[in-house]
């Protein structure tokens, strides 16, 4: 594994034949993201079936994480496109119309989720077409209230509509995205990315969904709105990890304090121990590009140097000319930059529990005796991510004894997830097992050091407990 950020990206109508797939993999690719806000059910079934068939050609693993689309407020059918200039009116009526044109300088139309119109107060702002279009309110009656527009724009049917400031306080759970994450669950998804997330309440309801139908599905959280932000601690305990989805996130809180608190939500997800995504527009010249700008490329390498443990292709590699290549260049740029990657990690983070001083332990002295590699045996996962906490310059090997606990790792920063073994209650043939697999798969010479970590007893999640060293006596050991 060149690089240890990984990469996420969006499948879509550039990217769904099965030979730009292969070459994404090739190229980086750690994790496929599916966007249910556009396609249905069959088609995101058809490219699943491709993307798991091309991972198995490859002999490579990765993950799949599910984007379920929330409740994007939008406005109504228009009659035509809006024209709008500075000091126009615009009306927004509380019972569902068809936009027009009123006169020279005055519009109505009606948005999808009416009921957010009570709470507005006079001076707040209506941000449309996912920001472009300004709005104050001007005026409010019982039938509609009024705004005026701040600066010109295009408006069409069905654009997104945000209200920073505002506390819209709806579930963000549709319908739909119920039925959506049933599909995921039918179809093993890895992850599940939830949108406009206000607080934990609302990732608690999608763990209940989960829980009633026995599924084991990773929650993330997308902070694209300002309450979220407010909220960031409750949210990241409460979810499996979380997404920056920097895009709202721009339009709901001042542009300008979106890296500060892009930087700010990394380190608190590192601190906790929870893989975070950093995404929207991160290359976004390469949609209709060959080539990427300059200040694109700093915004992955800030990410990367920020900690994040993934960055993430949306347009670039679902709508873009050449996603293949979109992917070598976030490689080329992560590789280049974890070249001067602030590694070792030990100082900066608070102990949780017990089984960070073990992970901070094994990852301190494998950098100490400067090992190959460490070995995470684990049953969730969470003893692999807790090394990478700290950031070692060392290849992590996670060793599991379920699929669904290596497609989780997919994600988390320098996991290398290669090796699924049988439970064993014994430990001696469970190491066994594993340095045999390792020797197989070439991951272990002979002639170089490991360190291994696992819990006794096995199976029972957070029991990591041990430290292995393991050098050419104790490989032989166990290869025989």
């Amino acid at each position: 594994m060149l690089k240890k950020t990984k990469i996420v990206a969006t499948i879509g109508p550039a990217s769904e034949k099965k030979d730009v797939l292969r070459q994404m993999i090739i190229n980086g690719v750690n994790v496929f993201r599916f966007n249910f806000s556009h396609g249905t059910h069959e088609y995101h079934k058809k490219n699943l079936r491709n993307i798991r068939k091309v991972a198995k050609e490859l002999n490579t693993r990765v993950g799949i994480l599910q984007d379920i689309s929330g409740p994007k407020i939008r406005t109504g059918e228009l009659k035509e496109p809006f024209e709008l200039k500075k000091g126009d009116k615009l009306d927004f009526y509380k019972e569902q119309i068809l936009g027009v044109k009123l006169d020279s300088n005055h519009y109505k139309l009606s948005i999808n989720q009416s009921e957010i119109l009570n709470i507005l107060k006079i001076d707040d702002y209506i941000y449309l077409y996912d920001g472009s279009i300004r709005a104050k309110v001007t005026k409010i009656n019982q039938n509609y209230i009024q705004t005026l527009i701040e600066n010109d724009g295009f408006l069409n049917s069905n654009k997104g509509i945000n209200f920073p400031n505002t506390k819209i306080n709806i579930d963000v759970i549709t319908e739909k995205d119920r039925n959506d994450i049933l599909w995921g669950i039918e179809n093993n998804v890895d992850f599940l990315a939830i949108s406009f997330v206000q607080n934990a309440k609302d990732i608690n309801e999608v763990r209940e969904i989960l829980e009633k139908n026995n599924a084991e599905i990773a929650i993330f959280a997308k902070i694209e709105k300002f309450d979220a932000v407010e909220n960031i601690d409750e949210i990241i305990n409460s979810s499996d990890g979380i997404m920056v989805a920097r895009g709202d996130l721009g339009i709901e809180v001042p542009y300008y304090k979106v890296p500060n608190i892009q930087k700010q939500i990394i380190h608190k997800a590192n601190s906790a121990s929870k893989p975070v995504i950093t995404a929207t527009q991160m290359l976004f010249s390469l949609s209709k590009s060959k080539t990427a700008t300059r200040a694109e490329i700093s915004d992955v390498a800030n990410a990367v140097l920020d900690g994040t443990d993934a960055v993430m292709l949306s347009e670039e590699s679902a709508v873009g000319i050449d996603p293949a290549n979109a992917v070598d260049i976030m490689c080329k740029t992560i590789i280049e930059t974890e070249k001067y990657y602030p590694y070792n990690k030990f100082d900066i983070f608070e102990y949780c529990d017990d089984t960070d001083k073990i992970m901070q332990s094994s990852a301190k002295l494998g950098v100490d005796l400067k090992v190959d590699s460490i070995f995470a045996l684990t049953s969730s996962g969470k003893s692999a991510i807790k090394i990478a906490r700290y950031r070692p310059n060392i290849k992590i090997i996670a060793i599991a004894h379920s699929k669904k606990t290596l497609n989780f790792l997919t994600i988390v920063w320098g996991v290398n997830p290669a090796i699924l073994v049988n439970p064993s209650n014994e430990l001696t043939l469970l190491l066994k097992d594993t340095v045999k697999s390792s020797v197989e798969k070439g991951l272990v010479d002979r002639e170089k050091c490991y360190i291994l970590t696992a819990g006794f007893p096995i199976g029972v999640k957070g029991s990591s407990n041990l430290i292995r060293i393991l050098q050419k006596e104790q490989i032989d050991y166990y290869l025989k």
